[in-house]
């Protein structure tokens, strides 16, 4: 088996963040347009033999939502969504996203996507894991510019969850909501707890020790490659070609 990519060590990640018995149980969870590596992880995941009901927004084919996002929120509001993906153009220590921009209001210094549901989502459902492969102090930054979607909220505000991890490019961090505060739980192959500091625009904790984010078991890789792969193609075609060096069927 050849070694395992980014990608696929990333996918990987997520995948056992999706499974963490410490964790309420996910059992239905969705993934956004723009997310091979969070959808990568939920197939690995159903693969593994895993019940999982993926609801996947960009499918072309299949897809369970006939009136598009609306749904999507109905279900977050009604407590029948156990877990989401979010990044952000900033990502800050309190778990505050940024998807409007830079500078002053509304953005105007640099302009990002737009933040659409990912307040409501990030509220409503009970996890939420951040992922953004970009590792560096543009993106986590000391204080967002502007708080699209909040990491916490003050007592009495009504919110089922919060952000159970961050996952990027060099490493995986835990959040805590109660200190709002994440912490270094696992560094990629090649990554140092110095380096990641120098990458990172937030404090964070880091412990004695810090583990290495764990490689892809070939099974898992075997997966990914195969029956993954298969499920993921008519969705990501060019991610599939990059990763897998797999191209649709003509």
């Amino acid at each position: 088996m050849s070694p395992a990519k980014p990608e696929e060590r990333l996918a990987a990640a997520v995948a056992r963040l999706i499974l963490d018995p410490s964790a309420p149980p996910a059992r239905h969870v969705a993934v956004g347009a723009a997310s091979p590596i969070p959808a990568a992880a939920c197939y690995l995941v159903q693969k593994l033999g895993h019940p999982l009901r993926l609801s996947l927004l960009a499918r072309p084919a299949g897809n369970p939502f006939t009136e598009g996002t609306r749904e999507l929120f109905d279900l977050a509001g009604q407590g029948r969504l156990d877990l989401f993906f979010l990044g952000g153009g900033e990502i800050d220590g309190q778990a505050n996203l940024n998807l409007v921009g830079t500078g002053e209001w509304p953005g105007r210094a640099v302009r990002f996507p737009g933040s659409f549901g990912s307040a409501f989502m990030y509220m409503m459902v009970p996890r939420t894991i951040l992922f953004r492969e970009e590792h560096s102090p543009r993106v986590l930054v000391p204080r967002v510019a502007h708080v699209s979607a909040p990491g916490t909220s003050p007592p009495g505000v009504f919110r089922r969850g919060a952000a159970q991890a961050l996952v990027t490019g060099r490493c995986v961090f835990r959040f805590d909501p109660g200190r709002a505060r994440f912490s270094l739980e696992s560094l990629h192959p090649g990554e140092t707890v110095d380096g990641v500091r120098a990458a990172t625009g937030f404090e964070f904790d880091a412990g004695g020790g810090v583990p290495e984010t764990p490689e892809p078991t070939d099974e898992e890789l075997a997966l990914l490659r195969g029956p993954v792969c298969d499920e993921m193609l008519p969705t990501y075609p060019e991610f599939c070609a990059r990763v897998f060096g797999r191209k649709a069927a003509a």
